[in-house]
């Protein structure tokens, strides 16, 4: 059976979706003939924890720890952040001026990232380790990218095959654009994202818009998406909710705070009596203090239910009772290239999706070729009202159902089958 190092920040019991994709590639990788050994950290600083991911960890699986500096403890203190709570308790911080100044610090002085001091003492570890402990392949996955560093350091070092994985561009992230950063310090960043490609011997991405954008300096660079690990829903087992019922899973930051949601929500509720009775919305995840200040200006406070962060085992019931799910991109200079995970997570659930995103990109494409949903534009209220109104008279009709296709070859161990042969080939 042949071996592979993955270098992976996140690992149970970390939260949110970074874990995923290799925790269930992990999960797999012995069906296929890999044994996995993961290095990750010893002391994280995960934002998010969720202890039931660690059933999906396999049994007798070596997991090699370091211990890791990050700046934020350290920032935190010269950061005086003033925190607002909220009607559903959430904390906003507001920036003062000593935060933004840590902000351009962190910007420009810790390129690619905050855990850029994990990147000498993990080359030093893993070197002797694998010296010792030879394996077939390293496998680095980012976010943060200063993993990928550590896998161009050991390939210098040891010449091993390494394969990068990007769950999210690099320069092209959502947040880059809004990052202070020097010309001195986006050119470092071009220079090291460059060099890691053009050094890989494979590259990993989630969709086709990354791939075309990475493929200037690989000829390299395989599409594996995301995606999903448990039952598809049958409708014998579905237990739908008895109301109108629209539901977001996941973060939902200043960007994915669309205005057409909640001005379209505001005039179907004042303009349709029945869909005022039977509508409710459910926000299940950490929220945007944007987002309860225009849910209050648009008067929905009673329409709306607030449910915090849940367990991944826990939200997958949400997600099959509901009568419609929706999806919120981030509108960005990058938005054609987000495909937010949980969109297959969503395509297991069988229900009707709302996108909204830009009907051109690597999201709408999915949804287009399962035929689970649709997507509307970013600014296209008009789509969107007439959308979400047409699946409420479906509802009312007792008809509301999604015939989707093709889902099945985005069940977590056909993905790993796939990355398996992409890596093996």
């Amino acid at each position: 059976m042949k071996k592979a190092l993955i270098i992976t920040y996140y690992w149970p019991p970390a939260g949110g979706s970074g874990v995923q994709r290799w925790l269930k590639f992990v999960k797999y990788l012995r069906d296929f003939g890999i044994e996995p050994i993961i290095y990750t950290v010893e002391n994280p600083d995960y934002p998010l924890t969720d202890n039931s991911l660690q059933q999906d960890i396999p049994e007798n699986i070596e997991v090699l720890k370091q211990p890791i500096w990050e700046p934020y403890k350290l920032a935190s203190i010269f950061s005086k952040k003033k925190n607002v709570k909220t009607n559903a308790g959430f904390l906003s911080p507001k920036k003062s001026f000593s935060s933004k100044i840590m902000t351009y610090i962190r910007a420009n002085y810790f390129i690619p990232d905050a855990r850029m001091f994990w990147i000498k003492p993990s080359i030093s570890y893993l070197e002797k380790y694998l010296k010792q402990q030879p394996v077939d392949y390293i496998i680095t996955t980012g976010p943060p990218h200063s993993l990928h560093l550590i896998g161009l350091g050991l390939k210098e070092r040891l010449n091993l095959k390494w394969i990068a994985d990007f769950r999210d561009p690099w320069t092209n992230i959502d947040y880059f654009h809004q990052l202070p950063l020097t010309k001195k310090a986006k050119k470092k960043h071009h220079f090291l994202e460059e060099k890691v490609l053009k050094k890989a011997d494979k590259v990993l991405v989630v969709g086709k818009t990354m791939q075309k954008e990475f493929e200037q300096f690989s000829n390299q660079v395989f599409v594996i998406e995301n995606g999903y690990d448990s039952e598809i829903s049958k409708d014998e087992n579905i237990n739908l909710d008895s109301y109108f019922s629209i539901t977001h899973i996941g973060l939902m930051n200043s960007d994915r705070n669309h205005q057409i949601l909640w001005e379209s929500l505001q005039e179907l509720i004042s303009e349709n009596t029945d869909f005022a009775k039977n509508f409710k919305l459910k926000l299940i995840g950490k929220l945007d203090a944007s987002v309860h200040s225009d849910i209050q200006k648009y008067n929905l406070e009673k329409f709306v239910e607030f449910i915090d962060y849940l367990p991944h085992d826990k939200v997958i019931s949400y997600q099959k009772n509901s009568q419609v799910l929706l999806l919120s991109v981030n509108n960005v200079p990058s938005a054609k290239a987000i495909i937010t995970g949980k969109i297959f997570e969503y395509l297991m659930a069988k229900r009707p999706i709302i996108g909204i995103a830009p009907e051109d990109g690597d999201l709408a494409e999915i949804i287009r070729e399962t035929n689970s949903g649709k997507v509307v534009g970013f600014k296209d209220k008009k789509a969107l009202k007439e959308l979400i109104l047409n699946y409420f008279q479906e509802y009312q009709k007792g008809n509301l159902q999604v015939n989707s296709k093709n889902i099945e070859k985005y069940h977590r161990k056909e993905l790993t089958r796939k990355m398996v042969s992409i890596i093996n080939d």
